[in-house]
């Protein structure tokens, strides 16, 4: 009998205009609550009592021009990401880098909704319909589409969308002048460097550097990372593949940002084939549309796996009648709790099973939204992963210590379901969907009360942290 695995359903991210991926180098040219019904990407610390995010008020714009621009609010916005980026890598390229720093040449502004005979020539093709935003190594120069791209991103994930786009763009300049890219690296390679020396110039902005922008660490960088799930590669099997999964989009910002440029220098072919290790990129024969039912068959089988993963002297009691109610000083979460006086995990069935179903927005071009079995799996693993940490007489309670080390500790849970012989199995796109849960409400990354750190990014990097660096960096990391 094949091993069953868990699968979850892939999004179409771009759809418009017969829109070209975004990203891509030319070379032919505090503690919060879940998210609303209304607006299921409405990120986690929405409300951020951590200072501004966004363009600085006040500030002049910056004296570029745009070739074919219009001089309106979005070029500006572009302009300004790019004197920013220039200012930042001028000082600090020659820390990292062989050589001088050399700013892009030219920039270009055209409008995809443009009648034909107003396109005009971007690293020599034409703009006509082009939904995109690009650096081009022929001429060294980058071009941006403000009609449809970069207003579409602005209205759904802020101005610091454009931001991250742009620095992304720049990243593709810095590599090449830099060389850290060969010839034979391909495409993936030099999109995850790009991603990561994005991460390095926002983390510029972020410690308030930058002459044009604020970023703080909750709705500011949860909106950018957004962004980066958003331009993701969204079929496995596609093998015109170049960007990444959103779980090795936004872990190449991460090192980016928390390493700074030496950790995108070590981004090789190499380094993504370990950090991949036995985690699933492509789908075995039939598995594409084989979701795993979440139901009570499924979720003892899980619970059956979680016990040989994380052994207890005193195994948890399940319940899959509904949550457990008038446990003793502890706030039970929805639809998955963990009652610690009892030891005892109760689940809504019915109610799990939604989170596991299609979502408001998921087929949204441009969506952040990946649903599907795993998104409802992951919060049935990290409350047993709560009980195992009651077990090991370590707190519960807290947004930053508990449940930054219960979604690490769900990272290491997630990486053991990729091994071979696992049953139930993880599948291509699984982590994708537990990123996108943990940056839109953060269940997973909560603690016994259901609290969570307002930071999509904190709690992305702990789960990061379980998946690829194991337990000891857990138990150590989140103290």
């Amino acid at each position: 009998m094949r091993t069953r695995r868990l699968r979850f359903g892939v999004v179409a991210v771009l759809m418009l205009v017969g829109a070209a991926l975004v990203g891509c180098d030319s070379n032919s040219g505090g503690t919060v609550s879940a998210v609303t019904a209304d607006n299921p990407w409405e990120l986690t610390g929405s409300v951020s009592s951590n200072g501004p995010s966004g363009p600085r008020k006040g500030v002049p714009d910056a004296a570029l021009t745009a070739e074919n621009g219009d001089g309106g609010a979005v070029d500006k916005l572009a302009l300004n990401t790019i004197a920013d980026l220039e200012d930042f890598w001028k000082t600090e390229y020659g820390k990292d880098f062989p050589g001088t720093f050399k700013p892009v040449s030219r920039y270009f502004s055209w409008d995809a909704r443009a009648p034909k005979e107003q396109a005009i020539k971007f690293c020599r093709s034409s703009t006509y319909h082009l939904v995109n935003a690009a650096y081009c190594s022929i001429d060294h120069t980058i071009g941006w589409d403000r009609g449809v791209l970069l207003p579409l991103l602005q209205q759904k994930y802020s101005d610091m969308a454009i931001v991250m786009v742009l620095a992304h763009e720049y990243g593709h300049s810095i590599q090449g002048q830099a060389k850290i890219a060969g010839f034979f690296s391909g495409a993936l390679v030099k999109e995850q460097q790009a991603d990561c020396l994005a991460g390095v110039f926002l983390r510029h902005v972020a410690e308030g550097n930058s002459a044009h922008f604020t970023l703080n660490m909750t709705d500011g960088l949860n909106a950018v990372l957004g962004a980066t799930i958003a331009v993701r590669d969204t079929d496995p099997d596609n093998p015109k593949n170049v960007h990444g999964s959103a779980f090795e989009r936004t872990t190449a910002v991460q090192i980016g940002y928390t390493d700074g440029a030496a950790g995108c220098k070590k981004i090789n072919k190499k380094e993504i084939e370990q950090r991949r290790g036995t985690l699933p990129t492509t789908y075995e024969d039939g598995e594409q549309d084989a979701q795993l039912p979440v139901d009570v068959a499924s979720l003892t089988s899980l619970s059956q796996a979680l016990a040989k993963i994380f052994p207890l002297q005193q195994a948890p009691q399940y319940d899959y009648n509904g949550v457990v109610k008038n446990c003793s000083k502890v706030t039970a979460t929805e639809p998955v709790s963990y009652c610690p006086s009892s030891n005892k995990i109760g689940t809504d069935v019915s109610e799990l099973a939604e989170r596991a179903g299609a979502m408001q927005g998921d087929d949204e071009p441009l969506s952040a939204v990946v649903d599907g079995d795993y998104n409802a799996f992951a919060v049935f693993i990290s409350r047993y992963v709560l009980a195992v940490q009651q077990e090991r007489k370590l707190s519960i309670t807290g947004a930053g210590t508990a449940g930054l080390r219960t979604a690490c500790l769900t990272g290491v849970v997630t990486t053991k379901l990729s091994e071979p012989g696992s049953d139930p199995r993880l599948s291509a796109n699984d982590l994708d969907e537990a990123v996108s849960g943990l940056l839109a409400d953060g269940l997973v990354a909560s603690d016994v009360d259901g609290k969570v750190v307002g930071s999509g990014f904190q709690r992305l990097e702990a789960f990061r942290t379980g998946v690829l660096d194991g337990e000891q960096s857990c138990l150590a990391n989140y103290r």
